[in-house]
Parts: C-alpha cells; structure tokens; sequence
C-alpha cells in the first residue's frame, strides 16, 4: 500500500510519539473496525482512511522501521532509504526529525563535484541497487460463528474488499477453515491475505477474529460442556432413560432411581470435538427436579403417607459442623 506523503503514522491512528506498542495496537484496531469496508460499504472516504491507518500500523508496528522514522522522518519511509548511508552522507547531522518532519536534512558546504543526485546514490545504496521489497500490512476482519461451529470445526467463507497493487480494492471471496474447538476472540491467520507488497516484496496476512453467538442451553468451559435437565419427581424416583440433545445429535442418558435435585451426570467425549492436540471434551447434565403444580390435597396426604423420608433429618446432616 502506498503512503501519501506527509502522512505521519502517529497522526494517523491519533497516538502520541510516547505511546508504547499496545497502546498502537489498540488504537490501530479500534480504527480498523470503525473504518472497515465490511462496516461502510461503498464508502470510499472510509475506505481510503482504512489503508492509511493500516499503512501507518505497519510502520509503527514495526519496531525497526519505527526507530528509524522517529530518528530521521519522512524520508526513512523510503523503501530505498539506508540508515548507515544516510549518517555518512549528513555527517550525523540529520537533526533528529522528530517523525514527519520535511526540512531539508542537509546543512554546511558540499564538497566540489557532490550534488543531491550524488548524495541520494548514497543515502539509497545507489541506482544500482533498485527499490527494496517491501511486506504489505496485515489486515483484519471479524467472522460470526455458530456455538456448534466453533465447538465442532467448520468451514466458512468470508467476503472483503482487498487492498490491490496500485491502489484501489477488490471484493475477494476466502475460505476459512475453523478447528474444532475454537474460542470466542480467537484470530485464524491467513498466510499472504492481507494487503500487498511494494517493490516484489510478499503480501501481509489477513486474520479473521471469530465472534461466536452463544447456545440457548449450552454452556462451555474449555472444551467441557454443561446444560440442565428438567426432570419430573417420579422420574427422580423411579430412574429414568431420557433422550437429550447433544451438539452431534441426541443421544440417551439414564437417570438413576433416587436421584436428587443438582445431581450431575456426565456424558464423556460429548463436549467440544477433538482436535490434532486436544481430546474430545465431555456433557456435564445437572438435573432440575420440577415440583407438579395445582396438585389435589387429599392426594398428596396419600403421597405423604407413602413417603418415609424424613426431609428434617436430612437437612440436620446438611447443616451439621
């Protein structure tokens, strides 16, 4: 991506000279989401500022080339700009610019027969040498997921509009691979998928940052799963074979005789899907005894009678020290 000159990188993601790298960091994805293509389609002012603050991420970002331009300016964004040549041919009196500074970096008397073309030979290495490569910027967008794909792997497609060669961008269709197991904020990196190279140099990186909606019932933890069950009071009693839904479809759980409200039954490799590193996790399904409502009273005196439980003594052992 080309940089426009006197754009100075602070300026641009609104960072003080003083700011360390989170604090770049943070400020270039604020912007990046604010003024992404995906958030203001056919917006071209946004657009535009979209690849300068990617541009001025990509200096910043990087701690070499952002010790250089706080030492010498605008002119060490040069792909062709060398430090040491620079030195040599100022004398060491470059004057500390200061970032975006655009004064003429030379002072006192040339030497007979030096001119500026002579002196640029040598602060970029010569005409010989050619422009340098130069790595594109990495880019970023977000991804929305389903809990299940995020827990079970998938494969989604994303549309964006890439930054392109020479300026200007084209929508782009790229699949993504998402592992099982996949976290909520997690980045899936894109090898050469972000914004070009100038000068031959490769391509940056595009990282997809995965937002993933929650279950209606499901919970995670890592790649263990959790859920309730409702359950009726003679279910509790009696025991019970109950069909429940899973993120891989239903399967049975049995429900033991005597079981009682808060019970946790676990249902292995039922969880988040293995992966290359990690095994599959397991359901964990804590029963909820429901009470029947409106209940007739001489039938429940008749249950009483039939109930020996001493629910006081219970709760003596509960409570005792």
């Amino acid at each position: 991506m080309n940089r426009q000159k006197g754009q100075d990188p602070y300026t641009e993601l609104g960072v003080p000279r003083t700011a360390d790298a989170a604090a770049i960091k943070k400020a270039y994805r604020s912007l990046a989401q604010k003024y992404h293509p995906d958030r203001n389609e056919g917006d071209t002012d946004s657009e535009e500022k979209f690849k300068r603050v990617s541009a001025a991420y990509a200096v910043l970002s990087d701690e070499k080339r952002k010790q250089q331009y706080d030492e010498f300016g605008e002119i060490a964004l040069d792909p062709n700009f060398d430090a040491e040549n620079y030195r040599r041919a100022t004398g060491g009196f470059h004057g500390g610019f200061q970032g975006g500074h655009q004064g003429s970096p030379f002072s006192g008397n040339f030497n007979e027969g030096q001119g500026f073309g002579n002196i640029f030979e040598d602060l970029f290495g010569g005409r010989a040498q050619g422009p340098r490569p130069q790595r594109g910027a990495d880019l970023e967008t977000s991804l929305d997921l389903d809990f299940a794909e995020a827990a079970l792997g998938a494969e989604k497609r994303v549309d964006l509009d890439r930054p392109q060669s020479g300026g200007g961008s084209q929508r782009e269709t790229l699949k993504v691979r998402i592992p099982a197991g996949a976290d909520d904020g997690s980045r899936i990196r894109l090898a050469g998928k972000g914004a070009p190279g100038n000068h031959g140099g490769p391509n940056g990186d595009l990282f997809a940052r995965l937002r993933v909606r929650p279950h209606a019932f499901l919970k995670r933890s890592d790649r263990d799963l959790s859920m309730d069950l409702p359950i009726s009071m003679v279910e509790a009693i009696e025991g019970a074979q109950i069909d429940i839904p899973t993120l891989e479809g239903t399967v049975s759980l049995r429900v033991p005789p005597a079981s009682s409200g808060g019970t946790r039954l676990r249902l292995r490799g039922k969880g988040v899907a293995a992966s290359k590193a990690k095994k599959a996790g397991d359901l964990y399904v804590t029963l909820r005894i429901k009470a029947p409502k409106d209940v007739d009273p001489e039938k429940l005196e008749q249950l009483k009678e039939i109930l020996t439980d001493d629910p006081d003594a219970w709760r003596k052992e509960a409570f005792s020290s």
